[in-house]
Protein backbone atom coordinates (compact mmCIF):
# COMPACT_ATOMS: atom_id res chain seq x y z
CA UNK A 1 0.00 0.00 0.00
CA UNK A 2 2.61 2.31 0.76
CA UNK A 3 4.38 2.06 -2.70
CA UNK A 4 0.44 2.44 -4.38
CA UNK A 5 0.69 5.43 -2.45
CA UNK A 6 4.04 6.99 -3.31
CA UNK A 7 3.49 6.46 -6.95
CA UNK A 8 0.36 8.15 -6.68
CA UNK A 9 1.67 10.75 -5.39
CA UNK A 10 4.32 10.79 -8.10
CA UNK A 11 2.21 11.04 -10.34
CA UNK A 12 0.03 13.65 -9.05
CA UNK A 13 3.60 15.81 -8.81
CA UNK A 14 4.50 15.19 -12.72
CA UNK A 15 0.59 16.49 -13.36
CA UNK A 16 0.92 19.01 -11.44
CA UNK A 17 4.22 20.32 -13.02
CA UNK A 18 3.26 19.37 -16.91
CA UNK A 19 -0.07 21.33 -16.19
CA UNK A 20 1.79 24.78 -14.80
CA UNK A 21 4.03 24.26 -17.49
CA UNK A 22 0.94 24.10 -20.35
CA UNK A 23 -0.53 27.22 -18.05
CA UNK A 24 2.60 29.25 -17.61
CA UNK A 25 3.31 29.40 -21.82
CA UNK A 26 -0.20 28.87 -22.95
CA UNK A 27 0.07 25.83 -24.86
CA UNK A 28 -3.09 25.71 -25.56
CA UNK A 29 -3.22 29.57 -27.39
CA UNK A 30 0.05 27.62 -29.74
CA UNK A 31 -1.87 24.79 -30.48
CA UNK A 32 -4.80 26.83 -31.69
CA UNK A 33 -2.37 29.14 -33.66
CA UNK A 34 -1.03 25.69 -35.22
CA UNK A 35 -4.49 24.16 -36.21
CA UNK A 36 -4.26 21.29 -33.41
CA UNK A 37 -8.20 21.66 -32.39
CA UNK A 38 -10.51 18.67 -32.74
CA UNK A 39 -14.40 19.87 -33.82
CA UNK A 40 -15.87 17.07 -30.89
CA UNK A 41 -15.22 15.05 -28.06
CA UNK A 42 -12.42 15.94 -25.88
CA UNK A 43 -10.15 19.24 -26.12
CA UNK A 44 -7.10 19.02 -28.34
CA UNK A 45 -5.05 20.33 -25.47
CA UNK A 46 -5.99 17.39 -23.10
CA UNK A 47 -4.87 14.54 -25.73
CA UNK A 48 -1.77 16.47 -25.78
CA UNK A 49 -1.25 16.84 -21.85
CA UNK A 50 -1.46 13.35 -21.66
CA UNK A 51 0.76 12.14 -24.02
CA UNK A 52 3.20 14.90 -23.69
CA UNK A 53 3.00 13.65 -19.85
CA UNK A 54 2.64 9.70 -19.51
CA UNK A 55 6.74 9.64 -20.23
CA UNK A 56 6.99 10.91 -16.91
CA UNK A 57 5.62 7.66 -15.55
CA UNK A 58 7.63 5.57 -17.63
CA UNK A 59 4.94 3.77 -19.42
CA UNK A 60 3.04 3.86 -22.93
CA UNK A 61 -0.27 4.60 -24.06
CA UNK A 62 -1.46 1.12 -24.39
CA UNK A 63 0.31 -0.14 -20.87
CA UNK A 64 -1.05 3.05 -19.28
CA UNK A 65 -4.56 2.11 -20.25
CA UNK A 66 -3.67 -1.58 -19.19
CA UNK A 67 -2.40 -0.74 -15.81
CA UNK A 68 -4.51 3.25 -14.92
CA UNK A 69 -7.23 3.19 -17.29
CA UNK A 70 -9.05 5.21 -15.07
CA UNK A 71 -6.65 8.07 -15.63
CA UNK A 72 -7.06 8.42 -19.26
CA UNK A 73 -10.77 9.96 -19.68
CA UNK A 74 -10.40 8.98 -23.79
CA UNK A 75 -9.60 6.57 -25.76
CA UNK A 76 -6.52 5.20 -28.08
CA UNK A 77 -8.85 6.03 -31.45
CA UNK A 78 -8.85 9.80 -29.81
CA UNK A 79 -5.49 9.72 -29.52
CA UNK A 80 -4.46 8.02 -33.08
CA UNK A 81 -6.63 10.96 -34.69
CA UNK A 82 -5.41 13.91 -32.69
CA UNK A 83 -1.60 12.63 -33.98
CA UNK A 84 -2.75 11.26 -37.60
CA UNK A 85 -4.54 14.99 -38.09
CA UNK A 86 -2.67 16.53 -41.69
CA UNK A 87 -4.15 19.82 -40.29
CA UNK A 88 -2.06 20.25 -37.86
CA UNK A 89 1.28 22.65 -38.22
CA UNK A 90 3.91 21.06 -35.62
CA UNK A 91 6.82 22.62 -36.74
CA UNK A 92 4.86 26.05 -36.34
CA UNK A 93 3.76 24.50 -32.90
CA UNK A 94 7.33 23.91 -31.04
CA UNK A 95 8.87 27.33 -32.90
CA UNK A 96 6.30 29.15 -31.18
CA UNK A 97 6.58 27.53 -27.95
CA UNK A 98 10.35 27.63 -28.00
CA UNK A 99 10.03 31.69 -28.91
CA UNK A 100 7.74 32.08 -25.77
CA UNK A 101 10.04 30.33 -23.69
CA UNK A 102 13.29 31.98 -24.51
CA UNK A 103 11.37 35.36 -24.25
CA UNK A 104 9.69 35.16 -21.18
CA UNK A 105 12.11 32.74 -19.40
CA UNK A 106 15.91 32.41 -21.00
CA UNK A 107 16.06 35.54 -22.10
CA UNK A 108 15.86 37.71 -19.17
CA UNK A 109 18.36 35.57 -17.33
CA UNK A 110 20.81 36.33 -20.35
CA UNK A 111 23.14 39.34 -20.63
CA UNK A 112 22.42 41.20 -23.67
CA UNK A 113 26.20 40.92 -24.70
CA UNK A 114 26.20 36.81 -24.83
CA UNK A 115 26.40 35.00 -28.05
CA UNK A 116 23.41 33.32 -28.19
CA UNK A 117 23.24 30.87 -31.25
CA UNK A 118 21.10 28.47 -33.92
CA UNK A 119 22.45 24.89 -33.77
CA UNK A 120 21.27 23.04 -36.55
CA UNK A 121 22.37 19.21 -37.15
CA UNK A 122 20.64 15.39 -37.84
CA UNK A 123 20.22 12.47 -36.33
CA UNK A 124 19.09 9.00 -37.46
CA UNK A 125 15.09 8.37 -36.85
CA UNK A 126 15.31 4.49 -37.39
CA UNK A 127 12.33 2.77 -38.88
CA UNK A 128 14.56 -0.38 -40.00
CA UNK A 129 11.80 -3.23 -39.35
CA UNK A 130 9.29 -1.17 -40.98
CA UNK A 131 7.67 -1.72 -44.45
CA UNK A 132 4.70 0.07 -45.24
CA UNK A 133 5.43 3.67 -43.58
CA UNK A 134 4.95 6.77 -45.83
CA UNK A 135 8.02 8.54 -47.29
CA UNK A 136 10.30 5.39 -46.02
CA UNK A 137 13.90 5.77 -46.98
CA UNK A 138 17.65 4.66 -47.35
CA UNK A 139 19.33 6.64 -44.90
CA UNK A 140 22.94 6.52 -44.46
CA UNK A 141 23.44 6.09 -40.73
CA UNK A 142 26.97 7.77 -40.05
CA UNK A 143 27.24 5.66 -36.51
CA UNK A 144 27.32 2.30 -38.23
CA UNK A 145 28.53 3.79 -41.99
CA UNK A 146 25.63 1.96 -43.62
CA UNK A 147 22.60 2.51 -45.01
CA UNK A 148 19.52 1.70 -43.06
CA UNK A 149 15.73 2.29 -43.03
CA UNK A 150 14.65 5.54 -41.79
CA UNK A 151 14.30 9.20 -41.95
CA UNK A 152 17.06 12.05 -41.01
CA UNK A 153 15.52 13.72 -37.82
CA UNK A 154 16.89 17.80 -39.26
CA UNK A 155 16.80 19.68 -36.27
CA UNK A 156 17.33 23.91 -35.55
CA UNK A 157 17.56 24.46 -31.91
CA UNK A 158 18.33 27.84 -29.95
CA UNK A 159 21.03 27.92 -27.25
CA UNK A 160 22.48 30.61 -25.10
CA UNK A 161 25.75 27.93 -23.85
CA UNK A 162 23.64 27.21 -20.53
CA UNK A 163 20.43 26.18 -22.05
CA UNK A 164 19.18 24.00 -25.53
CA UNK A 165 15.72 24.54 -27.03
CA UNK A 166 14.58 22.72 -29.57
CA UNK A 167 13.40 25.42 -31.89
CA UNK A 168 11.93 23.72 -34.93
CA UNK A 169 12.38 20.24 -37.18
CA UNK A 170 11.80 18.01 -40.58
CA UNK A 171 12.25 14.42 -41.02
CA UNK A 172 13.77 13.91 -44.25
CA UNK A 173 13.02 11.52 -46.00
CA UNK A 174 15.07 11.66 -49.53
CA UNK A 175 15.25 13.66 -52.81
CA UNK A 176 16.13 10.85 -54.90
CA UNK A 177 13.82 8.63 -55.92
CA UNK A 178 15.30 5.36 -56.23
CA UNK A 179 16.31 5.28 -52.82
CA UNK A 180 12.54 6.22 -51.46
CA UNK A 181 11.18 2.92 -50.80
CA UNK A 182 7.77 4.29 -50.52
CA UNK A 183 5.56 7.45 -51.75
CA UNK A 184 3.40 10.17 -49.82
CA UNK A 185 -0.17 8.98 -49.25
CA UNK A 186 -1.95 10.79 -52.18
CA UNK A 187 -5.07 11.55 -50.25
CA UNK A 188 -3.78 13.67 -47.77
CA UNK A 189 -4.19 17.67 -49.85
CA UNK A 190 -1.24 18.81 -50.80
CA UNK A 191 -2.44 21.95 -49.53
CA UNK A 192 -3.10 21.15 -46.41
CA UNK A 193 0.43 21.03 -43.28
CA UNK A 194 0.80 17.84 -43.63
CA UNK A 195 0.75 18.26 -47.55
CA UNK A 196 3.34 20.94 -47.08
CA UNK A 197 5.04 18.99 -44.63
CA UNK A 198 5.47 16.13 -46.85
CA UNK A 199 6.70 17.88 -49.69
CA UNK A 200 9.75 19.53 -48.20
CA UNK A 201 10.67 16.36 -46.44
CA UNK A 202 11.72 15.35 -50.02
CA UNK A 203 13.72 18.04 -50.39
CA UNK A 204 17.62 18.06 -50.19
CA UNK A 205 19.05 19.62 -46.50
CA UNK A 206 20.61 22.08 -47.51
CA UNK A 207 17.60 23.96 -49.08
CA UNK A 208 15.25 22.75 -45.76
CA UNK A 209 18.01 24.11 -43.74
CA UNK A 210 17.09 27.51 -45.35
CA UNK A 211 13.33 27.39 -45.29
CA UNK A 212 14.01 26.46 -41.67
CA UNK A 213 16.21 29.20 -40.81
CA UNK A 214 13.62 32.36 -42.60
CA UNK A 215 11.01 30.89 -40.43
CA UNK A 216 13.10 31.43 -37.26
CA UNK A 217 13.86 34.89 -38.27
CA UNK A 218 10.14 35.70 -39.11
CA UNK A 219 9.49 34.27 -35.44
CA UNK A 220 11.55 36.49 -34.10
CA UNK A 221 14.39 34.23 -31.95
CA UNK A 222 17.17 36.10 -30.60
CA UNK A 223 20.23 34.98 -32.32
CA UNK A 224 23.23 36.01 -34.37
CA UNK A 225 24.71 32.68 -34.71
CA UNK A 226 24.10 29.37 -36.94
CA UNK A 227 26.59 26.56 -36.06
CA UNK A 228 27.02 23.56 -37.46
CA UNK A 229 29.30 20.55 -38.54
CA UNK A 230 31.16 19.43 -41.80
CA UNK A 231 27.90 17.59 -43.17
CA UNK A 232 26.43 21.25 -44.34
CA UNK A 233 29.51 23.04 -44.59
CA UNK A 234 29.57 24.62 -48.32
CA UNK A 235 30.54 28.14 -49.76
CA UNK A 236 26.98 27.99 -50.76
CA UNK A 237 25.68 27.34 -47.94
CA UNK A 238 28.14 30.08 -45.47
CA UNK A 239 26.73 33.09 -48.28
CA UNK A 240 22.97 32.01 -48.15
CA UNK A 241 23.16 31.88 -44.63
CA UNK A 242 25.38 35.12 -44.26
CA UNK A 243 22.56 36.78 -46.28
CA UNK A 244 19.58 35.94 -44.35
CA UNK A 245 21.64 38.49 -41.50
CA UNK A 246 23.25 35.29 -39.03
CA UNK A 247 26.82 34.73 -39.13
CA UNK A 248 28.47 30.87 -39.27
CA UNK A 249 30.76 29.09 -37.07
CA UNK A 250 30.92 25.80 -38.51
CA UNK A 251 33.43 22.92 -39.30
CA UNK A 252 34.70 22.90 -42.15
CA UNK A 253 35.51 20.46 -44.93
CA UNK A 254 38.59 19.06 -45.59
CA UNK A 255 37.66 18.30 -49.10
CA UNK A 256 40.04 19.16 -52.33
CA UNK A 257 36.99 20.62 -54.21
CA UNK A 258 36.17 23.19 -51.53
CA UNK A 259 38.34 26.10 -52.17
CA UNK A 260 39.37 29.39 -50.33
CA UNK A 261 40.90 32.92 -51.57
CA UNK A 262 44.17 33.46 -50.04
CA UNK A 263 46.95 35.54 -50.32
CA UNK A 264 45.85 36.08 -53.81
CA UNK A 265 45.31 32.30 -54.77
CA UNK A 266 42.80 29.44 -54.85
CA UNK A 267 43.37 26.68 -51.98
CA UNK A 268 41.56 23.99 -50.20
CA UNK A 269 42.14 23.82 -46.43
CA UNK A 270 44.91 21.29 -46.55
CA UNK A 271 47.47 23.41 -49.30
CA UNK A 272 46.77 26.61 -47.09
CA UNK A 273 47.70 23.97 -43.51
CA UNK A 274 50.90 23.44 -45.56
CA UNK A 275 51.88 27.22 -46.79
CA UNK A 276 51.33 28.50 -43.29
CA UNK A 277 53.65 28.41 -40.57
CA UNK A 278 52.10 27.07 -37.47
CA UNK A 279 52.21 28.51 -33.91
CA UNK A 280 54.71 26.77 -31.46
CA UNK A 281 53.75 25.08 -28.35
CA UNK A 282 50.54 24.03 -26.96
CA UNK A 283 48.74 26.99 -28.47
CA UNK A 284 45.01 26.59 -28.57
CA UNK A 285 44.67 26.69 -31.85
CA UNK A 286 47.79 25.80 -34.27
CA UNK A 287 46.81 28.70 -37.36
CA UNK A 288 44.38 31.27 -38.53
CA UNK A 289 44.26 32.56 -41.43
CA UNK A 290 41.94 35.16 -43.66
CA UNK A 291 39.90 33.91 -46.67
CA UNK A 292 37.48 34.19 -49.10
CA UNK A 293 34.86 31.60 -49.68
CA UNK A 294 34.21 30.75 -53.25
CA UNK A 295 32.20 28.58 -55.67
CA UNK A 296 33.49 27.67 -59.37
CA UNK A 297 35.77 30.82 -58.98
CA UNK A 298 33.00 33.01 -57.51
CA UNK A 299 33.82 34.64 -54.95
CA UNK A 300 31.23 34.40 -52.14
CA UNK A 301 31.65 35.76 -48.46
CA UNK A 302 35.06 36.68 -46.26
CA UNK A 303 35.57 34.09 -43.61
CA UNK A 304 38.79 33.57 -41.44
CA UNK A 305 40.19 29.71 -41.33
CA UNK A 306 41.29 28.05 -37.19
CA UNK A 307 42.85 25.25 -37.32
CA UNK A 308 42.52 23.82 -34.29
CA UNK A 309 43.98 20.37 -32.98
CA UNK A 310 41.67 17.27 -33.41
CA UNK A 311 41.12 15.88 -29.73
CA UNK A 312 40.72 12.52 -30.60
CA UNK A 313 44.16 12.52 -33.10
CA UNK A 314 46.80 14.84 -31.76
CA UNK A 315 48.84 14.42 -35.10
CA UNK A 316 45.55 15.60 -36.80
CA UNK A 317 43.40 18.96 -37.06
CA UNK A 318 40.46 20.46 -37.57
CA UNK A 319 39.59 23.37 -39.28
CA UNK A 320 36.85 26.09 -38.06
CA UNK A 321 35.28 28.20 -40.23
CA UNK A 322 33.70 31.68 -39.43
CA UNK A 323 32.05 34.86 -41.12
CA UNK A 324 32.26 37.02 -38.57
CA UNK A 325 35.93 38.34 -38.98
CA UNK A 326 35.33 40.40 -35.43
CA UNK A 327 36.10 37.53 -33.13
CA UNK A 328 39.47 36.37 -32.14
CA UNK A 329 40.33 32.92 -32.15
CA UNK A 330 39.76 31.83 -28.78
CA UNK A 331 36.05 33.35 -28.86
CA UNK A 332 35.67 30.92 -32.48
CA UNK A 333 36.50 27.84 -30.30
CA UNK A 334 34.46 28.71 -27.82
CA UNK A 335 31.40 30.25 -29.70
CA UNK A 336 31.56 26.03 -31.49
CA UNK A 337 32.00 24.78 -28.68
CA UNK A 338 27.79 25.44 -28.07
CA UNK A 339 27.17 22.92 -30.76
CA UNK A 340 27.56 20.69 -28.19
CA UNK A 341 24.08 21.37 -27.13
CA UNK A 342 22.01 19.39 -29.47
CA UNK A 343 24.07 16.32 -29.29
CA UNK A 344 22.85 15.88 -25.70
CA UNK A 345 19.76 16.60 -26.88
CA UNK A 346 19.74 13.78 -29.52
CA UNK A 347 21.04 11.78 -26.42
CA UNK A 348 18.39 12.59 -23.86
CA UNK A 349 15.99 12.04 -26.44
CA UNK A 350 16.79 8.37 -28.02
CA UNK A 351 17.63 7.57 -24.16
CA UNK A 352 14.97 9.18 -21.98
CA UNK A 353 12.06 10.80 -23.75
CA UNK A 354 11.51 7.80 -26.08
CA UNK A 355 12.03 9.56 -29.54
CA UNK A 356 11.06 7.20 -32.26
CA UNK A 357 10.47 4.36 -29.60
CA UNK A 358 6.75 5.45 -29.12
CA UNK A 359 5.61 5.75 -32.83
CA UNK A 360 4.91 2.65 -34.61
CA UNK A 361 2.50 4.76 -37.04
CA UNK A 362 2.62 4.08 -40.80
CA UNK A 363 1.76 7.84 -40.89
CA UNK A 364 4.06 10.58 -41.63
CA UNK A 365 1.83 12.80 -39.83
CA UNK A 366 2.02 10.62 -37.04
CA UNK A 367 5.53 10.82 -36.89
CA UNK A 368 5.90 14.39 -36.97
CA UNK A 369 3.03 15.13 -34.01
CA UNK A 370 5.85 12.25 -32.50
CA UNK A 371 8.47 14.59 -32.81
CA UNK A 372 6.65 17.52 -31.43
CA UNK A 373 5.62 15.50 -28.06
CA UNK A 374 9.06 14.89 -27.63
CA UNK A 375 10.48 18.07 -28.16
CA UNK A 376 7.84 19.27 -25.50
CA UNK A 377 9.17 16.85 -22.98
CA UNK A 378 13.06 18.41 -23.43
CA UNK A 379 11.68 21.76 -23.05
CA UNK A 380 9.84 21.18 -20.06
CA UNK A 381 12.78 19.60 -18.78
CA UNK A 382 15.09 21.90 -20.20
CA UNK A 383 12.78 24.99 -17.86
CA UNK A 384 12.84 23.01 -14.95
CA UNK A 385 17.02 22.45 -15.48
CA UNK A 386 17.71 26.44 -15.93
CA UNK A 387 15.52 27.14 -12.96
CA UNK A 388 17.15 24.88 -10.79
CA UNK A 389 20.52 26.02 -11.71
CA UNK A 390 19.92 29.53 -12.12
CA UNK A 391 19.64 31.17 -8.84
CA UNK A 392 18.78 34.54 -10.93
CA UNK A 393 15.03 32.92 -11.41
CA UNK A 394 14.19 32.81 -7.89
CA UNK A 395 13.30 36.51 -7.93
CA UNK A 396 14.37 39.87 -8.11
CA UNK A 397 16.90 40.25 -4.98
CA UNK A 398 18.68 37.24 -6.32
CA UNK A 399 18.86 38.72 -9.90
CA UNK A 400 20.35 41.55 -8.74
CA UNK A 401 22.88 39.72 -6.38
CA UNK A 402 24.18 36.96 -8.75
CA UNK A 403 26.07 36.62 -11.41
CA UNK A 404 25.13 34.99 -14.81
CA UNK A 405 26.00 31.69 -15.44
CA UNK A 406 29.59 31.40 -16.73
CA UNK A 407 30.24 30.44 -20.19
CA UNK A 408 33.66 29.15 -19.25
CA UNK A 409 33.72 26.80 -16.16
CA UNK A 410 36.17 27.28 -13.53
CA UNK A 411 38.63 24.39 -14.31
CA UNK A 412 38.22 25.64 -17.74
CA UNK A 413 39.47 29.05 -17.51
CA UNK A 414 42.37 27.31 -14.84
CA UNK A 415 43.48 25.26 -17.27
CA UNK A 416 43.33 28.57 -20.05
CA UNK A 417 45.65 30.34 -17.39
CA UNK A 418 48.37 27.86 -16.87
CA UNK A 419 48.21 27.04 -20.71
CA UNK A 420 48.92 31.13 -21.38
CA UNK A 421 51.82 30.76 -18.51
CA UNK A 422 53.19 27.95 -20.12
CA UNK A 423 53.96 29.59 -23.74
CA UNK A 424 55.21 32.88 -22.08
CA UNK A 425 57.84 30.55 -20.26
CA UNK A 426 58.72 28.69 -23.53
CA UNK A 427 59.02 32.00 -25.31
CA UNK A 428 61.01 34.13 -22.87
CA UNK A 429 63.76 31.45 -22.58
CA UNK A 430 63.79 29.25 -26.02
CA UNK A 431 67.27 27.43 -24.95
CA UNK A 432 66.10 26.73 -21.58
CA UNK A 433 63.23 24.30 -22.88
CA UNK A 434 64.03 21.32 -20.89
CA UNK A 435 64.62 23.49 -17.83
CA UNK A 436 61.09 24.90 -18.13
CA UNK A 437 59.44 22.06 -19.27
CA UNK A 438 61.17 20.47 -16.11
CA UNK A 439 59.79 23.35 -13.29
CA UNK A 440 56.75 22.88 -15.36
CA UNK A 441 55.91 19.34 -14.66
CA UNK A 442 57.14 20.04 -11.09
CA UNK A 443 54.46 22.65 -10.48
CA UNK A 444 51.95 20.55 -11.73
CA UNK A 445 53.00 17.54 -9.26
CA UNK A 446 52.84 19.65 -6.41
CA UNK A 447 49.35 20.94 -7.28
CA UNK A 448 46.34 19.19 -5.54
CA UNK A 449 45.32 15.88 -6.97
CA UNK A 450 41.80 17.11 -8.26
CA UNK A 451 43.55 20.09 -10.18
CA UNK A 452 45.94 17.96 -11.31
CA UNK A 453 43.41 15.50 -12.46
CA UNK A 454 41.33 17.70 -14.12
CA UNK A 455 44.29 19.56 -15.91
CA UNK A 456 45.74 16.42 -17.24
CA UNK A 457 42.49 15.61 -18.52
CA UNK A 458 42.47 19.02 -20.63
CA UNK A 459 46.17 18.61 -21.73
CA UNK A 460 45.39 15.23 -23.21
CA UNK A 461 42.05 16.19 -24.83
Amino acid sequence: MNSISQTTKQMDAVSKKTSCFFHRYHVGQILRSANACKLKGFSAILVFLVLVSIIFENRSLYMQRRLHEESLPFGKDTAYRFLNSCHTNWRKFTLLLAARIINATIKPLTDASRRCAIVVDDSLFSRSRSKRVELLANVYDHVSHRYTKGFRLLVLGWTDGNTFLPLTFCLLSTSKGKNRLNEADASVDTRSNGGKQRKLAQMEAPAVVLRLLQEVKAAGVPAQYVLFDTWFCSPSSLKAIHDLGYDVAAMAKKSEKVRYLCDGKFSNVKTIYKEHRKRRGRSRYLLSVDAVATKQGELLVPVRLVFVRNRNNRKDYLVLVTTDLSLSEEEVIQLYGKRWGIEVFFKTCKSYLRLGKDCRSISYDAMTAHVAIVCTRYMLLAVEERENTDGRSIGELFYLGLDELPDLKYMEALHLVMQEFAEQLRAEYPSEILLVESLLERFMSDLPALWMRHLNGQRCA
